[in-house]
């Protein structure tokens, strides 16, 4: 009866119902323009709800952290410029259908199957936490590695036709990741002697200028095209649309919880991964992959939204954040007295009941607020070109520029900008540079870490592999992505086809 009462105490108190609200309403909006995140969202606010109760404050923190997942999908959609990594994925499929006129149809579809996927990690945390805690601390340095190199034979999913040019574009990325001073030995790795090299190059603004100012170039050759006329007669998805791909939506939202709740992931890996995955279980799409597939939209968004309640289960059983925003909110939560941990079930019960409750009702909001303002956002789109350009030229420097407030990453955006205009010119896909700029720190870290462990011997690590069942397990994943890449699995079983044009077109 406690439990049911902590559960809904955010439902019934006004304020709180507000600041959920709020919450969930600023989060979209925020995490819809490219450069500022969710993270510097409630960075922000920790300094404006110092003095407050800690309940209001998770419940403005929660709202946001809900919203702004979601958020990033409308400007992926509308512009082919996601608004966080985690929306990535999204912009593979929901901006060809912007560009089919069908930008009201995606964004209601993101919209529920984002509200889907939220519902299903939160669920898991009421009724697993502790059981997927214990699971997630078993991983070692080398599972992270493996995760990692999972992760880069996503490549194979995001390259199109050419897996040679997606192999060149994701080691490129790699290469890009390493950039900076070396975490480990603060020693200078391709700075060149440039300070401003030192902390290396930010990968939301070179994802900024890679789909923005990339997509903004390319369309310049369309300079006379006319708008596409977007059909909004029906935001709200078919009931069948949610039954047939219902299947789809909770195995997206399975990867993202797991994912989510590995310590140092977050919902931009889960995205990818859960894309992948669609992209091999759906044999016969309605429309290619590439080319507006509704299952290349559905698994991305329902897997981000999955993973905000993914991180909250390492954070709140074992005080360890998920990912970079519980770790904000962890700092939160230490500031108002609270220890979170192994012992918060069972010393302050009503915490964690009152997070779940609010997290479902910030759910609630996100899908309230996502269904509405479809039709001023999908004007955006039907600008004319001239005015449109511009518009997302002012965005990407914005974006680029509110990072760090750093001019330099306004002209590290400009000049990935003008490269990713010439990759897409010549049929390279952007999106694996961007994923392995995102993976090089994971795989890089935990590399190192698992051969200290090892005493730096090769042989022990290669045992260490094969002898611990979860390494090996993950092991077994890596050799069978590698094996459905044969040409032998693909004349067998066949692929989910693509399109070169649509390819070029991302």
């Amino acid at each position: 009866m406690d439990a049911l009462t902590y559960l809904f105490s955010s439902w019934i108190q006004p304020d709180l119902l507000f600041l959920t609200a709020l919450g969930a309403f600023a989060g979209i909006y925020i995490g819809a323009i490219p450069g500022l995140s969710v993270t510097m969202a409630v960075s922000i606010l920790i300094s404006f709800t110092f003095s407050w109760e800690v309940n209001p404050a998770l419940a403005l923190m929660n709202g946001i952290f809900m919203g702004g997942v979601y958020g990033g999908s409308r400007t992926a959609i509308l512009l082919n410029i996601p608004g966080a990594p985690a929306a990535i994925a999204t912009s593979l499929d929901g901006y060809p259908m912007a560009k089919k006129g069908e930008a009201g149809q995606a964004i209601g579809l993101s919209t529920v199957m984002s509200f889907i996927g939220g519902l299903v990690g939160i669920v898991v945390l009421a009724i697993a936490a502790p059981t997927i805690s214990e699971f997630a601390i078993k991983f070692q340095p080398r599972d992270y590695m493996l995760i990692a190199v999972m992760g880069i034979l996503l490549v194979g999913a995001l390259s199109g036709e050419s897996l040679a040019k997606g192999v060149f574009a994701g080691a490129f990325g790699i290469l890009l990741g390493t950039v900076g001073l070396d975490p480990m030995t603060a020693e200078q790795r391709f700075t060149f002697g440039s300070v401003s090299l030192m902390n290396g190059i930010s990968s939301i603004a070179l994802m900024i200028g890679m789909f923005g100012v990339s997509e903004a170039l390319l369309q310049i050759h369309h300079l006379n095209a006319q708008a596409v006329k977007q059909k909004i007669d029906r935001i709200v998805p078919l009931w069948g649309d949610i039954k047939r791909h219902l299947s789809l939506t909770l195995q997206s939202s399975g990867i993202g919880v797991i994912i989510g709740a590995l310590p140092g992931t977050g919902g931009d890996i889960a995205a990818l991964m859960a894309y992948d995955h669609a992209k091999r279980i759906t044999k016969n799409p309605e429309v290619p992959f590439g080319q507006g597939a509704k299952e290349g939209l559905i698994a991305p968004e329902s897997a981000n939204n999955a993973a905000v309640g993914g991180a909250y289960i390492p954070m709140l059983t074992l005080g360890i954040p998920g990912d970079a925003v519980t770790a904000v909110i962890i700092g939160a939560l230490f500031i108002h007295g609270l220890n979170p941990g192994p012992l918060l079930l069972l010393e302050k019960p009503d915490m964690f009941w009152f997070t779940v409750g609010n997290l479902v009702l910030a759910d609630i909001f996100m899908l309230i607020f996502g269904l509405t303002g479809i039709r001023i956002f999908t004007k955006i789109i039907e600008c004319p070109k001239a005015v449109l350009f511009p518009l997302i030229l002012l965005l990407s420097v914005v974006g680029a520029y509110s990072i760090n407030n750093s001019v330099a990453d306004v002209w590290w955006m400009l000049g990935f900008g003008v490269f990713g205009y010439f990759m897409k010119l010549y049929g390279y896909q952007v999106a694996p540079v961007i994923l392995g700029i995102i993976l090089s720190r994971l795989m890089d870290d935990n590399w190192r870490r698992a051969i200290i462990s090892e005493r730096e011997s090769l042989p022990d690590f290669a045992l260490g592999i094969l002898t611990s069942p979860l390494s090996a397990t993950l092991l077994g994943i890596i050799v069978f992505v590698l094996f459905t890449q044969t040409r032998w699995w693909k004349r067998r079983f066949g692929a989910a086809p693509t399109s070169v044009d649509a390819i070029k077109s991302n």
